[in-house]
């Protein structure tokens, strides 16, 4: 990292810069970038943030989930600065003349550049990437990443349909055409998966469709090999990512529709030279927000089979008499489990299995530096999920080995009961994310103290495991509708000592007039860390419901052993 860092200030100064500027994202702005550049820079290995390389300063900015481990992977060679408390454009303002900073205009959007830097530097477009120069990244095409496509029996509806939707809106829009830059969203639109991405089934491609119905694919042509054959997917026009200007150029019309969280600034700069563009968010997140009852049915079934693997983890490890366990065994013990189903895939997220010390790194990763042994008096926290055919799931379980101090108890226990007023939340009075936020957060508030992280996140179907627009946060105010699926994963951290964590899937569901949430996971929660105390009645009614209910329809996948374990929890 030492050399890279000092050789990226040579390129920097080459090309008169004062700085550098380097996303978490790559050209596809997926989940998972690839390259992680900015893992590269830094050696953080969080989901989200932003490096600013100066000649003389290293700014690394993150946002509340990853500041402990930031410090940690970064901290030497980086100022670790949280966001919002702080952005680049405060720390610049520091700086008595506006520095020229560099960027590569296919990791940013215009949005993205003007919310981070404002008007406080001369930012100026690099196209060829300096972290590429420096550190050149070998990216061999793998051709058995073929993309291929899902049956309406898993996804509920055929792309043909989507796309009917689809241009449905771009007429009320007044529009002629929409470029879709979210991967994501042309997976859902024309039913397709791949394997670019490492946990979500996501193929790296863009999309333009027309008001005609005309489509262009824009991908990797060895990768399609497979889909082309098939009738549906005769009609689209496959095109080069390098033929994206002279495919523009083709197309007719006045109007561009074009997102504006996912269009890198150098795509739109292309559509903008021929077409007038509309900055919208793409219609696409807003209808694959809402799962049809197909999706439904699939994630239900998905989260029966992950529940028993859960439970059956959570029985081992409990129970455990080995002299040790580490962290990773731990993570390769769950995944165990969840491969004895022939349904399941890959898992949907780097695993979380912190004990300790460890747990309190909201997005702690256990590697060969860091795997801890898992003592008896240790809190240990496991967020994991798993992608399987008919659906995502992303569950966490905080469980304790010993009698856990009334600390660890109080603590555990308001989160808990953050989780159940999630659950149980009045959708026909209560229509947004934030508020539901604020219920979830009061039980640690009343203590002052709170977590740095959203209450919830928006999940997709056999997808991200992480979707928008909708979650329950402090600040979204997404309308929240039946068939959007969601997390609920209230915690409390204390750096160097706990973490605690709780998260169900839930989706929304309406019957006649009523809406309200419905939980999807179902695992024991671990009724050691409970002060009952603290639960009212209604809360105490709850748990014993959710143990009931868990045991009635995971029983079936469970030894006899774990069987009693369960029961004994109702």
């Amino acid at each position: 990292m030492k050399n890279t860092l000092k050789n990226l200030k040579q390129l920097i100064l080459s090309y008169n810069l004062d700085g550098y500027i380097v996303p978490k994202n790559d050209e596809f702005f997926s989940e998972y970038a690839s390259p992680d550049r900015l893992k590269k820079i830094t050696n953080f290995s969080g989901s989200a943030g932003l490096a600013m390389i100066l000649i003389n300063q290293n700014f690394l900015f993150v946002d509340g989930r990853y500041t402990i481990q930031a410090k940690k992977q970064a901290g030497k060679q980086f100022i670790i600065i949280q966001i919002p408390n702080s952005n680049p454009k405060e720390v610049l303002k520091n700086f008595k003349k506006k520095l020229n900073i560099g960027f590569d205009p296919k990791l940013f959007t215009n949005i993205s550049l003007a919310r981070n830097f404002g008007n406080v530097s001369n930012l100026v477009s690099i196209p060829k990437n300096l972290i590429d120069q420096v550190d050149s990244v070998n990216r061999k095409t793998n051709k058995n990443n073929l993309f291929y496509s899902l049956s309406n029996e898993i996804v509920g509806e055929s792309a043909s349909s989507k796309i009917k939707r689809l241009i449905i809106e771009l007429k009320n829009k007044k529009v002629d055409n929409i470029f879709i830059s979210a991967p994501e969203n042309v997976a859902w639109l024309l039913n397709l998966r791949g394997k670019d991405n490492p946990f979500s089934p996501i193929p790296n491609s863009k999309l333009i469709l027309t008001k005609n119905g005309d489509i262009y694919l824009f991908s990797e042509k060895t990768k399609i090999k497979k889909i082309k054959k098939i009738n549906f997917y005769k009609k689209i026009k496959f095109c080069d990512f390098k033929d994206f200007f002279k495919i523009i150029n083709s197309i007719s019309g006045k109007n561009f529709c074009i997102d504006y969280l996912t269009c890198s600034i150098f795509h739109q700069s292309l559509i903008g030279s021929k077409f007038n563009l509309k900055l919208i968010a793409d219609p696409c997140y807003g209808m694959k927000a809402i799962k049809n009852n197909i999706e439904i049915k699939n994630m239900i079934k998905t989260h029966e089979y992950d529940g028993a693997a859960l439970t059956k983890f959570l029985y081992w490890i409990k129970n455990n008499k080995k002299k040790f366990v580490t962290e990773l065994y731990a993570e390769k013990k769950l995944e165990s489990f969840r491969k004895k189903n022939n349904n399941y895939i890959t898992p949907s997220f780097n695993t979380i299995a912190g004990a300790g010390p460890n747990s309190a790194i909201i997005h702690y990763k256990a590697n060969k530096k860091t795997n801890r042994k898992i003592f008896k008096n240790d809190i240990f926290l496991c967020d994991s999920g798993g992608q399987y055919k008919y659906g995502t799931t992303d569950v966490t379980r905080t469980v304790c080995f010993n009698k856990p101090s009334q600390k660890v108890k109080d603590r555990f226990t308001r989160v808990l009961k953050g989780h159940i007023a999630v659950i149980n939340t009045n959708l026909n009075k209560i229509k947004t994310g934030n508020k539901i936020d604020t219920n979830a957060r009061k039980y640690l508030k009343k203590i002052n103290t709170d977590y740095s992280h959203g209450t919830g996140h928006g999940v997709g179907f056999y997808l991200n495991v992480h979707e928008g627009p909708q979650s329950i946060s402090k600040y979204n105010k997404i309308p929240l509708k039946p068939g959007m699926i969601l997390s609920n994963e209230p915690g409390y951290y204390e750096e160097n000592k706990f973490g605690i964590r709780i998260e169900n899937l839930i989706y929304i569901k309406k019957i006649k007039k009523n809406i309200f949430f419905e939980n999807l996971t179902y695992a024991p929660i671990d009724l050691d860390l409970v002060d009952f105390k603290l639960l009212n009645k209604n809360e105490k009614k709850y748990l014993i419901n959710y143990h009931q209910i868990t045991y009635n329809k995971i029983a079936k996948h469970l030894n006899q052993k774990e069987k009693k374990w369960l029961f004994n929890l109702i």
